[in-house]
């Protein structure tokens, strides 16, 4: 009598959750509480059983002492990891590196600051098995605790980057995100130095899914981002959507030449007509102006493309990861005499 088949949920979903750390010192014992129930088989509300297998720590150079923090709760915790990067590299590289290292059938990723709550990675697994996409993003449905200004100032720009730069729909991006293992650990092995994450997973995974969850506060502190750091992601996220930015910039110079067009157009008519040409300084610096700037910003553009290719070309790391600096060389105290 042959076998009878074994059901898929008979294996619990193994789950690794990516936590970057950048100012964890006071947030992280909290979030790591929350998910040690979860260490535990438990069923999402469609019935898949789940569990988490490993949480890794990944230090990116903050400015506080959550490295003291880091290494308590993996005392503490069997099931916590840490994985230390050699300088403060940013978000996305430090989850990047987390994937990499993971081994679980899937990814979660999560803030340090306890905004996301893990009790909805059972709903980002439930979508996924529905819907059968290898990316889930948390779909949040109250503001982000961020502020009025810079939530208006991310939709402005995720809605900039979807319009202008082929109708990526930028809005599903968030941090609280459930990948399929094997893809996020993919994308990690590829992802070149300056790609915004993810940009690089919709590369390979297609079209993500979302689950409505709600966001929470930030623990009481500020947000690690300046508006230097945010002006750089979302410039990141520009250049990592491909060469659209280069043909803007031909599309531009089209637009230029036509106007040029017009305006000697114009003239002859004015000529012909014997009205009197319009002549001055002004217009003429006007133009030169518009014209001039033009052609430096289009440079500019091109300039950071080829800066991203040469440092790729030159191979500068995506991230690095080192061993506990307190276990090294520079965790060495000199002796007392």
């Amino acid at each position: 009598m042959p076998p009878s088949p074994v059901s898929v949920d008979a294996k619990p979903h193994r789950l690794s959750v990516v936590i970057p750390v950048y100012q964890g010192e006071h947030s992280l014992p909290d979030v790591v509480a929350e998910l040690q129930p979860l260490t535990e088989t438990f069923r999402t509300p469609e019935g898949h059983d789940a569990v988490v297998t490993e949480v890794l720590l990944v230090h990116d150079q903050g400015p506080d002492d959550s490295p003291a923090t880091m290494r308590a709760l993996a005392e503490k915790f069997p099931w916590v990891r840490l994985l230390w990067l050699s300088r403060n590299y940013g978000q996305h590289p430090a989850t990047l590196a987390g994937m990499a290292s993971s081994g679980g059938d899937w990814i979660v990723t999560m803030d340090e600051d306890g905004q996301h709550d893990p009790a909805a990675m059972g709903d980002l697994l439930d979508t996924a098995m529905r819907t059968g996409r290898a990316v889930v993003y948390a779909e949040p449905t109250n503001e982000a605790p961020h502020g009025v200004l810079r939530n208006v100032a991310s939709r402005g720009a995720k809605r900039v980057i979807e319009i202008g730069l082929g109708g990526t729909d930028t809005s599903k991006y968030q941090s609280f995100r459930l990948v399929l293992g094997e893809i996020g650990r993919s994308t990690a092995a590829f992802a070149g130095s300056g790609v915004y994450l993810d940009v690089a997973l919709g590369w390979i995974a297609g079209t993500p899914a979302t689950t409505p969850v709600a966001l929470r506060g930030e623990a009481g502190r500020a947000s690690g981002y300046s508006t230097r750091r945010l002006l750089s992601h979302f410039w990141r996220m520009v250049l990592s959507s491909g060469t659209r930015g280069l043909r803007a910039v031909s599309f531009m110079g089209v637009a230029f030449a036509l106007l040029g067009f017009v305006m000697a157009a114009w003239l002859v008519v004015l000529r012909i007509t014997g009205d009197a040409v319009p002549e001055g300084w002004t217009s003429t610096i006007v133009v030169v102006l518009v014209t001039s700037g033009a052609v430096l910003f289009a440079l500019g553009i091109i300039a950071e493309y080829i800066g991203v290719a040469v440092n790729m070309a030159m191979g500068k790391p995506t991230y690095l990861l080192v061993s506990d600096p307190a276990s090294g060389p520079q965790g060495r105290v000199p002796r007392t005499r």
